[in-house]
Parts: structure tokens; sequence; C-alpha cells
């Protein structure tokens, strides 16, 4: 398989872990302080990133990273630290739906950001299937949020979750530039996660909620085991994936998750589906079909 199509593949497949994730969080809740969460998950999965990357050097620890650790911990506190405090503390002033929508609008940020500083080149066919994925996401949330509101009244929180977003579109650009570099994707996402859930829980402490650890029971830490499973999946397939392809590419395939999401709730959970969330969603496929057409290169200016 071709890198072009290999990284489109396993972009696609974050974006269908991403939608069966957001439709797991329905059937399974839990009440476990949202950074407390995080922090495990970041610490664990980063945890298994590090035994693959130690596997795929030859468990030699010497030549463990290929770029400057500047890189990476720049990857582990601003897109698995900071972003994530941001986006938690946001949802604490804003509604979830509102934060969902701001955060979907990532790929925005991301594509001006691979522009600028990767000199990835950013066709017409490009800002048309991303335009439309956008219009598409639009109106499949405005059943749940009216985008206009946001805009005339926004609130602190919002501000904070935008805040996160863009941290979270930095992320990405330090993380694709790391790779062009050379390093390996298993190393990124190590240090994505665990350097990320390594600040997590120092803010944790910091805030005096370490005995929150202690507390967890045994269905939630049933519930944070199957969560690993899942985001270990979504990391590593979208970090691999961008190992090959544009990062403003992958990061507009990612808008189908929603529509993943729909699908399963309509199919296992009998929710409705009214007609301008079937609009919406076909709106998306056909940006996302089209972004996934797109070859990946970079501006020659």
């Amino acid at each position: 398989m071709k890198k072009e199509a290999l990284g489109t593949f396993l972009v696609f497949l974050t974006a269908l872990i991403s939608g069966f994730s957001i439709f797991a969080n329905k059937i399974f809740v839990t009440t476990i302080d949202p950074l407390v969460y995080t922090a495990i998950r970041g610490l664990a999965i980063g945890a298994i990133f590090f035994i693959l990357s130690l596997s795929y050097n030859h468990w030699k620890i010497k030549k463990f990273t290929s770029v400057s650790w500047k890189y990476l911990i720049s990857i582990g506190i601003i897109g698995g630290g900071i972003a994530f405090w941001l986006f938690f503390s946001g949802l604490q002033a804003t509604t979830s739906g509102r934060a969902g929508f701001i955060h979907k609008t990532l790929p925005i940020y991301v594509t001006i950001l691979a522009f600028i500083f990767l000199k990835e080149k950013i066709t017409k066919k490009q800002m048309l299937a991303l335009g439309v994925s956008i219009v598409g996401l639009i109106v499949l949330l405005s059943t749940s949020i009216t985008p206009t509101q946001l805009w005339a009244n926004p609130q602190l929180g919002d501000f904070l979750v935008l805040g996160a977003t863009i941290l979270w579109g930095i992320e990405n650009i330090l993380a694709r530039k790391a790779m062009i570099k050379g390093e390996n994707n298993f190393i990124v996402s190590f240090s994505r996660m665990f350097i990320g859930g390594l600040f997590l829980a120092g803010i944790v402490i910091i805030v005096g909620k370490a005995g929150l650890f202690l507390a967890l029971t045994a269905t939630q830490w049933l519930y944070i085991f199957f969560s690993v499973i899942i985001l270990f999946g979504y990391v590593l397939t979208y970090y691999w994936g961008i190992k090959y392809i544009n990062v403003s590419k992958a990061a507009t395939i990612l808008i189908l998750s929603p529509v993943i999401t729909l699908v399963l709730g309509t199919i296992f959970l009998h929710e409705p589906l009214p007609l301008i969330q079937l609009v919406g969603s076909v709106l998306i496929l056909i940006g996302v079909y089209f972004i996934a057409t797109v070859k990946s290169e970079f501006s020659r200016t």
C-alpha cells in the first residue's frame, strides 16, 4: 500500500474510533474527575508507547529519539497537558454542545498553521472540501447548538475551549514537524501522552486532589481500562497516519467522527435521525470524500 493511501486509511480508522468513543461515552457514564481520568489514561498509554518505542529502537535507550527533546516536551506539555487543562476548565463554564462544536473547528487552525509553518500545499479543492465539511458540521449540530448564538454571546468557557483547540492545532504541527525530521510516530505518541499525563498529574496534586487517585472504585478502574484501549487505538492510528500525509488533510478527515456517532446511536440506541442531521451528515461525507482524494504535497514557495 502506498504511503498516501496508508496514511489516509489510518486516519479514517482514527475517525471511526473517535466516533465510537463518543458513542461509548453515552453508555459508560463515569463520575471520575476529568483531570484525574485524563492523567491516568495519559500515563498508561504513554507507558505502552514507551515500550513500543524501545522495541522499535532495539531496546537501545541512547537512540531513543531522533530529534531534539524540545519537540517532544513541547508536544507533551502543550497538547497532552495544557490543552486538556484548558478544555476541562472550559467545560465547567460552558455546555458540552458548545465545547464540542468549538473543538470540531480544529481542522481550520491546523490547515492555517500547516500552510504557514510546514509549507503544506493547500489546494482550492482542499479548501472547498474543508468548507463543505464545516458547513455540514454546523448543520449536523444545529439541533443541539445554534452557532450564531455562540458567536453573539460567548462565555469564558468558550474561550478556554477555543484556546485548548488552538493549542491542539499547534501540537499537531509540532508532531508532524518532528516526524518530517525523522522521528518515529511511537516516540511522538509517547511524548504526547506520557509527558502530558505527568503534567496533568502534577496539576491534580497541586490543586489538592491527589487523594482521588486512591479513591477510584473497581467500576471506575474498569471504565478507565476500556477507555485506555480506545484512546490507544486513536493515538496509534492518528500519529501513524500523519507520518505519511499532510496534517491538514488528516485533521479534516476527523470531522467524520460525529457522523459515525450519529449512525451508531441510531442503530443501537434507536435515537431519532432528524432530516437536518441527515443533510449535515451527507455534506460532511461529501467534504471528507474530496479531502481524501487530495494528494499530500508541500508548497514550492
